[in-house]
């Protein structure tokens, strides 16, 4: 494994913007003036990461080495992680033009401990190899949308601020949450939201959205939504109508569960001796995903390379949740669940 010395680090460009591309699309970003803000949005990325506690305190335990977050945000994870643990080095990998950009300034103070790498979580073994990193200690997924990507309007993720139909976390990526609710076949897009969504009245939901094509808007399609929920449904929810369906479709729109099972697999493999997995979900397909590969993982029958019988086990047993008091402080908590595995010490 090459030293993380080399290559662009943070400690190498206090000052200024340094933009360095490496191979295979993967970039390493340092940037050190004021972040950009899309379309007029000046708030700061500015996110409370979910059980950034526990995860501290499991990152405490690890023995040193490279720890990888996979879906870097921020960077509040990961630099409560770095702070917990000074064996670890990390390399932290994101989309997100914006969240690079504060993950970046978040990050600076861990000079050359922390690379940053802009890529989708599915490239990670990539970057890694890229990086002659082969083997880790901890890696980390949190897969719930930043507040910051929620709550600006531009982005298009909410449905309670007014905004384009986007939904993309990499801008240059061309389809768009307007392509889907415009484009998709009804029967697509009841697949959508049935599968990705949970949603029980997704049926109704499809009429009424290809009754008014196009949309264009959030506020928009959430009205319409709304409107096509029946009342006493409506009246026993305990969030907004329209949250499902638009997790559904950011869901599409980025390919999420596609690429989840294949990462994991490619990160558990890549754990040395004493190595721990951490995922965070928050919606029944991804948790479902994240249990049976790491399962999968701990019978030993999902990985080609994987010895027999396997030298994994569960880190812990079931699913953490958040406590309630950090549910009242941050209500996009509640849904999130924890799951952990971990690699066994060499023999």
């Amino acid at each position: 494994m090459r030293p993380l010395t080399e290559g662009l680090s943070m400690a190498e460009s206090p000052n200024h913007i340094a933009c360095s591309w490496v191979p295979a699309n993967s970039v390493v970003l340092v940037i050190m003036e004021p972040p950009k803000f899309i379309d007029g949005d000046v708030s700061p990325f500015a996110h409370e990461p979910v059980m950034v506690g526990e995860i501290a305190t499991y990152a405490r335990a690890i023995a040193p080495g490279v720890f990888v977050d996979l879906t870097l945000g921020g960077a509040g994870h990961s630099a409560a992680i770095l702070e917990s643990n000074e064996g670890l080095a990390l390399h932290g990998i994101d989309q997100d033009e914006i969240a690079i950009e504060a993950a970046t300034r978040r990050l600076a103070a861990f000079g050359d401990r922390a690379m940053i790498h802009r890529a989708r979580f599915d490239r990670a073994a990539a970057v890694l190899e890229e990086a002659q990193v082969d083997s880790i200690q901890l890696f980390l997924m949190d897969l719930g949308v930043s507040s910051p990507q929620l709550d600006s309007p531009a982005r298009g993720f909410s449905y309670r601020l007014d905004g384009p139909l986007d939904m993309r976390m990499d801008n240059s990526q061309t389809l768009t949450a307007a392509d889907v609710v415009n484009g998709y076949s009804p029967g697509e897009l009841i697949d959508v939201i049935r599968s990705y969504g949970d949603e029980r009245h997704a049926k109704r939901i499809v009429d009424a959205i290809v009754a008014r094509r196009p949309i264009a808007t959030t506020n928009e399609l959430a009205q319409i939504i709304a409107d096509a929920i029946p009342a006493a449904a409506r009246r026993k929810s305990t969030g907004h109508p329209a949250k499902r369906t638009f997790q559904a479709i950011r869901i599409e729109v980025n390919d999420e569960l596609a690429i989840l099972g294949s990462t994991i697999d490619a990160m558990v493999e890549l754990l040395g001796p004493g190595g721990v997995g951490l995922v965070l979900t928050y919606h029944s397909g991804e948790d479902r995903i994240a249990k049976n590969r790491f399962r999968d993982a701990i019978d030993g029958d999902a990985l080609p390379g994987m010895p027999s019988p396997s030298s994994y086990v569960w880190h812990f047993r079931g699913a953490q949740t958040p406590t309630d008091a950090e549910i009242e402080q941050n209500p996009r908590a509640r849904s999130a669940r924890l799951r952990a595995i971990r690699r066994l010490e060499a023999a």
